[in-house]
């Protein structure tokens, strides 16, 4: 099948899945849809099966690296690494809620960082709002920090993120060079999402802090405690594994080891409670690494019949400020139409040969899905973890995401044009 035929059931087919991946029916996986629809999509021809193959072998190590690395942070949080980081929180931030909300946002964008957007939302989040919740302090802006920082606090390192991972080879950028290009990005990020957070629940701040006694009794609680010990075996496994990300970039070789050794080294603790075979499959999240695997099908059908020329029209291909502002906004536009991930996979190979693209189209795709539910499947995972009645409001959802994301966009594409002037590709 091939013409406008093939271009219209390629869009219906990906539309599809990804409802389905957004709504999820029934608790289905994420992958219930997408599997048979990138078969089907094979089996019409729309994508030759040679391409689908070539397809699946190119973007396999990095679903590897998922899988490893959400086992890696379910072990961490069974070790008491997230318990241990919402107590430490708690603890230096009680009595100032203002002080306790800039812990939590530079924890969950380390958090990010180091295992990823998913770790943040699923296992980082809960802590954070129980930990507020003790305190008696409004959780609505700490849940919100938790999950603006999951989404564009991933900047940082080719591992924090899957869009990341798969733009990092298309960059042609090592490991540490891609670092040092998106720190400064990364911080003028973090710290917009703290300004723009303060200010836009400055209310909420504000009573908490004219509630008389209720807060200092609580703190008071909280810091008569004796404090948990920390997981300090955990916590040296997680600081190896970071250096070995490093390392095995360095050597040319997938961080899915790293990943994996780690797991290992947690899974050979010598205390703690064991996970069984069947949770540590569950924390693989094995349907949503074949939704992935499928999605990259899905969107070469898309792609190699319609919407690669259209693309071509609306990516630039120079990397001055102007291009990298427009670029990080097409990236934002279609992330919050299609989703983050069949945006990266669509326009990451229109712009592999400039890694300064490459990188501005991670901000678009890693910043814009703040700016409306469907932007990232991460967002969505956040709302339902969340307790139902401390959900947010669609509309103020949205408020917030069109107050702030088109700023972040502009301020991040700035800070990685400098990044590129002082330090080159």
């Amino acid at each position: 099948m091939t013409g406008a035929g093939a271009e219209v059931v390629a869009v219906a087919l990906l539309a599809v899945t990804l409802a389905v991946a957004v709504v999820r029916p029934f608790g289905a996986s994420e992958g219930v849809v997408a599997v048979p629809a990138a078969l089907l999509v094979v089996g019409l021809h729309i994508v030759p099966r040679d391409a689908a193959t070539r397809e699946l072998r190119e973007i396999g190590p990095t679903v590897a690296f998922l899988a490893a690395i959400l086992v890696f942070g379910h072990l961490c949080a069974r070790a008491g690494v997230f318990d241990h980081l919402g107590s430490v929180a708690a603890r230096l931030g009680a009595g100032r809620p203002q002080r306790l909300f800039a812990i939590v946002v530079a924890m969950a964008a380390a958090v990010t960082v180091v295992l990823t957007l998913d770790a943040t939302v699923v296992l980082f989040t809960p802590v954070v709002v129980a930990s507020v919740g003790r305190l008696r302090l409004p959780s609505r802006p700490f849940a919100y920090a938790c999950v603006r920082l999951a989404n564009s606090g991933s900047l940082l390192l080719p591992v924090s993120n899957l869009t990341n991972l798969l733009a990092f080879s298309a960059s042609g950028l090592s490991f540490t060079r891609f670092a040092a290009l998106m720190t400064l990005p990364w911080l003028a990020v973090c710290l917009g999402e703290w300004a723009g957070l303060r200010r836009f629940f400055a209310a909420d701040f504000d009573s908490s802090i004219r509630v008389p006694g209720s807060l200092t009794s609580a703190c008071r609680t909280s810091d008569s405690r004796e404090p948990d010990a920390p997981p300090r075996y955990a916590l040296a496994v997680l600081t190896a594994t970071v250096a070995g990300f490093v390392g095995t970039s360095f050597a040319h070789i997938s961080p899915a080891w790293a990943a994996l050794g780690g797991c290992l080294l947690l899974l050979a603790a010598p205390s703690g409670r064991r996970s069984s075979p069947r949770e540590l499959l569950s924390a693989a999240s094995v349907g949503f690494c074949a939704f992935v695997l499928a999605l990259a099908i899905l969107v070469d059908g898309v792609t190699r019949h319609g919407l690669h020329r259209l693309l071509i029209h609306l990516v630039p291909h120079a990397d001055t400020l102007p291009a990298l502002v427009t670029a990080a906004i097409v990236a934002a536009l279609l992330a919050n139409v299609v989703n983050n991930l069949p945006a990266t996979l669509a326009l990451v190979p229109l712009v592999a040969g400039s890694p300064a693209l490459v990188l501005a189209v991670l901000l678009g795709v890693n910043i814009g899905p703040n700016a409306a539910y469907p932007g990232s499947l991460a967002t969505l995972l956040w709302r339902r973890t969340l307790p139902r009645e401390m959900r947010p409001r669609a509309g103020e959802f949205h408020l917030l995401g069109a107050l702030t994301v088109p700023g972040l966009l502009v301020v991040s594409s700035a800070a990685l044009w400098l990044s590129l002037r002082a330090i080159g590709t």
